[in-house]
Parts: C-alpha cells; sequence; structure tokens
C-alpha cells in the first residue's frame, strides 16, 4: 500500500534487526508479522495479534507452501534415516579408501562440487551436501559455518546457472507470461551475465583454495579448532549406531534416487514439459520417493525393524520442526510485506531521473534490498521482472541484462538474509546455529555483491 510509504518498509526490517540481536528468530519473524497487520488494519494491539495469528495459520491453506513445509519434515526423517542406515560412516569409509578426502580442504571441495552436481533444487542441493560432508567436516575440525556457507552459496546461484529444474521453470512462466519473446532463449542468455551466481560459486572456490576466513569466519575456524562444534561432540556427529553396518551403497542409492525423481516429477506434474511442472509438488514427490526407497533398503538388509524405523521416521521429522515453524512465519512475513506492498515501494524508489547506463545496476541493488527484506528470491523476481522488463521494452533494449540483473540482486539478497529458507536450511543441513551461519556468510556475500555491482555497471554501458 503506497499510502503507507516508509512504513512499509518496518515489518522485514524490524523481523531482521530483531533476529540479528537477540537470535531469537521465532520471536522477530512474529513480531515483524504482528507490525505488519498492525500497520495494514490501523487496529489495537490484540486484535492485530489475533490477525497475525490467523495469517501465519493462513499459510497451510496454500497447497504450494502446505507441499513446502511437508516437504521440510519428510526431508528430515530421510536425513535421520540415512543416518541411522550406516550410510554416511559407509560414505566415510569410500572416500577414506578411494583417499580422495584426505584433508580438510579436500573436504570442502567434496561439498563444493557436490552443491554443483545436484542442481535440481536448492534445498535438496544443501541437504545432501551437509548431510554427506558435516562428518568429514568434524573428522577434520573445518569450521561447520564453513559448511554452511559452501552449500549455501552452491544452492540458488547453481540453481540459476543450471536452471533445468524448478527454478528455470518459475521464471520461465514469469517471462511467458510477461510477452517475452522466446523465453526459454532469454533466460539461457541470462546464464552468462548473472554476474551475483557467477561470483558467489567463484569467490566459494577461491575461500577453499586459499583458506580465506574474514572476520567472523576466523572466530569460527578458531573456536572449531580449539574443540568446539556447536556443542556437540566431534567423534558422534553422525547419529548412527554401533552395531549397523557401514553400506555407501545406502548413501549412493537414495541420492541418486531424489536426485533424479527431480526432474521425472516436474515432467510429470507438467504433463510431459518439464519447464511447466510444480516445483512444490515436485521437491515433495521426490523427497518421499527417495524416503521409500531408504526405508525398503534398511528392511531388506535388516539393519532396522518396521517399529524403529517409524520411530525414526518420527525423530526426524520432529528435528526439523523448528525449521518448518521458521519457514511457516517467514511465508508469513513474505505475504504480509507483498500485501502492504513493501517491494512495490522499494521498486518506486528508483525514479525516472537514472542514467540509462546505471539502470542495470540500479534493478540488481533494488532486487538484492527487496530479497534481503521479504527472505524470498521467487517473490522478489514476482515483484521486479514486471518492472525490469517493461522498461526494456520502452527503451527499446534487449531484455536479457534487465532479466539478469533481477536475478542476480535476488539470490544476492537472499543468500544474505536470516529469513531466507535456503539460508535455515544451510543452517540446520551444516549442524551450526542460524544466526551465526548468517554472520559468518555475509562477509562473502558482501564482496560477491559488490563485484557484481560493478560488473553490471560496465554491463550497462557497454551493452546500453
Amino acid at each position: 500500500m503506497t499510502e503507507l510509504s516508509w512504513l512499509t518498509l518496518l515489518p522485514p526490517f524490524i523481523a531482521i534487526g530483531l533476529a540479528l540481536l537477540t537470535r531469537q528468530v521465532y520471536l522477530a519473524l512474529f513480531a515483524g508479522i504482528w507490525l505488519g497487520f498492525f500497520l495494514l488494519n490501523h487496529d489495537g494491539f490484540f486484535p492485530s495479534l489475533a490477525q497475525a495469528l490467523d495469517g501465519v495459520l493462513a499459510v497451510l491453506a496454500n497447497p504450494g507452501d502446505a507441499k513446502v513445509v511437508t516437504f521440510t519434515l519428510v526431508i528430515g526423517a530421510f536425513i535421520i534415516t540415512l543416518e541411522r542406515s550406516g550410510a554416511v560412516s559407509g560414505f566415510v569409509r569410500f572416500l577414506e579408501r578411494s583417499r580422495w578426502v584426505t584433508n580438510g580442504k579436500r573436504a570442502q571441495w567434496m561439498a563444493w562440487l557436490v552443491g554443483i552436481v545436484i542442481f535440481i533444487e536448492s534445498n535438496i542441493t544443501v541437504l545432501v551436501a551437509g548431510t554427506v560432508s558435516r562428518p568429514l567436516f568434524d573428522r577434520f575440525r573445518v569450521a561447520r559455518e564453513k559448511l554452511a556457507y559452501i552449500i549455501d552459496s552452491t544452492s540458488a546461484p547453481i540453481c540459476m546457472l543450471i536452471p533445468l529444474n524448478a527454478w528455470g521453470a518459475f521464471n520461465l512462466g514469469l517471462l511467458d507470461g510477461l510477452g517475452v519473446d522466446d523465453p526459454l532463449k532469454v533466460l539461457l542468455a541470462t546464464i552468462p551475465l548473472n554476474l551475483y551466481a557467477i561470483a558467489a560459486v567463484a569467490l566459494t572456490a577461491y575461500t577453499i583454495a586459499r583458506d580465506y576466513n574474514p572476520g567472523p569466519m576466523a572466530q569460527a575456524q578458531a573456536r572449531t579448532n580449539g574443540g568446539e562444534l556447536d556443542g556437540i561432540d566431534i567423534s558422534e556427529s553422525t547419529g548412527e549406531k554401533s552395531h549397523i553396518k557401514p553400506r555407501a551403497i545406502n548413501m549412493f542409492l537414495p541420492v541418486a534416487v531424489l536426485i533424479l525423481a527431480m526432474p521425472v516429477c516436474l515432467w510429470i506434474t507438467g504433463d510431459g514439459k518439464i519447464f511447466e511442472g510444480s516445483g512444490s509438488t515436485s521437491v515433495l514427490w521426490a523427497s518421499l520417493t527417495a524416503l521409500t526407497t531408504i526405508s525398503v533398503m534398511v528392511l531388506l538388509q535388516r539393519s532396522m525393524s518396521l517399529d524403529e524405523l517409524s520411530h525414526t521416521w518420527m525423530e526426524g521429522a520432529g528435528r526439523m520442526l523448528p525449521l518448518a515453524i521458521i519457514l511457516v512465519l517467514a511465508l508469513a512475513l513474505g505475504a504480509i510485506s507483498k500485501t502492504l506492498g513493501t517491494g512495490q515501494y522499494v521498486a518506486g524508489l528508483v525514479g525516472d531521473a537514472i542514467p540509462i547506463g546505471l539502470l542495470p545496476v540500479v534493478i540488481f541493488l533494488v532486487s538484492a534490498v527487496i530479497a534481503f527484506s521479504v527472505g524470498s528470491s521467487w517473490g522478489t523476481f514476482s515483484i521486479m521482472l514486471p518492472i525490469a522488463i517493461p522498461v526494456a521494452s520502452a527503451l527499446g533494449a534487449d531484455p536479457t541484462l534487465f532479466v539478469a540483473a533481477v536475478l542476480s540482486g535476488g539470490i544476492f539478497g537472499d543468500h544474505s538474509s536470516p529469513i531466507s529458507d535456503t539460508t535455515i536450511v544451510s543452517s540446520l543441513a551444516s549442524g551450526t546455529e542460524h544466526i551465526e551461519h548468517v554472520r559468518t556468510q555475509i562477509p562473502y556475500a558482501l564482496r560477491a555483491g559488490v563485484v557484481s555491482a560493478f560488473g553490471f555497471i560496465a554491463l550497462g554501458y557497454l551493452m546500453l
């Protein structure tokens, strides 16, 4: 709502600020939601509080959001079943026998490579990479914050650079709906211009190669070298039972099923057109298929009884319940921010008096602020592409650079935001405290963001 002007920025900024200051993410998110309803309806404290509660519950009324929350619980069951089946220790022993991962640097390269290979869905990427890599990071005393940074930086950026996934389907749908000629060609042409995604992946590789640990990351590594791993004993990080035989196949087969099921499900839900499939439905089906695969394997191997297996599922889902609650709150905050017009207000600040050559970097920065504020790159794409594409059309310019600026800015803001679902999942997958992940990652994100901003300035003057 434009009449609220700058007040529309308060709910997401209050939530982010309180989360950073107090480390109480649940209360911070709910405070932002409550303030949003207070500004929206101008009611008193208690009516706004009741509306905020209804707003949180309304998230589950959306089938897509409900599927994402359910996926969170299912993937929790999948992860712990993998751990209890001997998959993680079997995979670690396989790596030891292969003599490839023999130190902390190689463990980091493995996490980086897993993030690149698994480009199907950002949350699946971080969950798989985190599950596989965490025992190795613990063994070689590499900070779990470093693991969180690596898997977070090779999730959304890689999904944008290799858009054969729900990310590609979503953006193709937006471009097609906005009347872009040959949207697939435009989306593919944005890949070499998606500067933040490229910079984030490249900086992660440089960080591993040079052991680059700025500021908070150096402190996290010092704590790890001193033996502190978020209060968790290094030798007990996998949670596997001593009587379970380590089996690498228990890692390879279910993870392969998880990866391959995603495009198959996109193809099925899109009636034979992978880019028209439902991302939320496909993610849920893929995770259920992978959970079924590992469950059948442990029953056939007689590693667990059916009763033990069902209790393991519930324990895994319970471990992910905090994430599910944060996701629901983050989605509710994004919904009230959208209703208030937070994104439109920020976009409107751009104005009409900006030189044409600076438009790409301005679009990049505005997209980043929106994504940081609402914690959603997809929401940012929905807000900014309908603004950027008409601007390109009015200028008679190819929309590719403008689309790339929106995509890069959305990933930059989402990568930096403490209320982003990918940031949250990365924290949990790596077993590190969420705000510590945010603190240690932001210096890297800002460096990649600055490089990208200068790149868009150069491209703006060269291409427009």
